[in-house]
């Protein structure tokens, strides 16, 4: 059974309450992910307790101070396997879905969140990597833990109960999730698409699966780059273009995504004939 311990450096541990509720407490309660809040002010050397002061050079706002986050990362237990250290920020890499699935294979991982207009660049040097939730900037770190928390929790297996749930997610082949309906039958004029209720599972899959690529080609086009194609979605990707002149517009990326080896099978049998 996997286990994944979380340790979060904050100022606002009272912000976390929201872990302790739906998939992430039955999670906790089920021993397969622990979540421990550290707040580093407890580590703060002066009298009062300051863990922010001005920038040197001047400037706007207030630096976090490098000696509370040092003291406090310092006195984390040895860890019992893979740890990963990740430093919230806007400046970080940006969090997708396959970050997701890479630290949902460590053992633990320690989210260093931020407040105030920055770090000491002097803490970056205790951080594996540094991370984005995307092009934008929050109040603090505490709101982006909790979403990597979210994330990458629901790929631990055990903790979603159905253990291919997650294969079907947005963003877990590079696509977006396809078209989901449930009762009742018809709802103010619109109905379930037939194929849906026809019993025929290869069709509907192969309706899912190029309902997916229509979504994330008209929604997504930034992710087509990285698509992972398959042989079948080809033809789907050529009958979508006939349904729909934006798709029509990227037949020549699709078509650059073919696989260079059996372009080159397609031409030596031509070669041969």
């Amino acid at each position: 059974m996997r286990f994944m311990h979380f340790t979060v450096l904050t100022l606002f541990p009272e912000m976390f309450i929201s872990l302790q509720e739906s998939i992430l407490k039955r999670a906790q309660n089920a021993g397969l992910l622990s979540v421990q809040l550290v707040n580093f002010r407890d580590y703060a050397l002066s009298k009062h307790k300051n863990v922010d002061d001005v920038p040197y050079g001047g400037g706007v706002g207030m630096v976090l101070k490098p000696e509370p986050i040092y003291a406090a990362v310092r006195a984390l237990p040895e860890p019992v396997g893979v740890r990963k250290v990740i430093l919230l920020t806007p400046q970080g890499r940006v969090f997708r879905q396959s970050l997701a699935e890479e630290w949902s294979k460590c053992d633990e991982i320690v989210l260093l969140c931020g407040h105030y207009e920055g770090f000491d660049e002097r803490i970056r040097e205790l951080a594996d990597e540094e991370v984005s939730l995307g092009d934008f900037v929050l109040t603090g770190g505490e709101p982006a833990a909790m979403v990597i928390i979210d994330a990458v929790t629901r790929l631990i297996p055990g903790v979603l109960g159905e253990s291919t749930s997650p294969l079907e997610d947005s963003h877990s082949d590079g696509l977006l999730e396809y078209p989901q309906y449930t009762r009742p039958m018809e709802f103010e004029g619109k109905r379930v698409p037939e194929i849906l209720i026809s019993g025929h599972h290869a069709q509907i899959n192969s309706w899912r699966r190029k309902e997916a690529l229509r979504r994330t080609f008209l929604r997504r086009p930034d992710l087509i780059q990285d698509l992972k194609l398959v042989s079948s979605d080809y033809l789907s990707l050529e009958e979508l273009a006939e349904e729909n002149l934006e798709i029509a517009a990227w037949r020549e990326t699709w078509q650059h995504l073919r696989p260079i080896l059996k372009r080159w099978r397609s031409s030596r049998r031509n070669m041969d004939g």
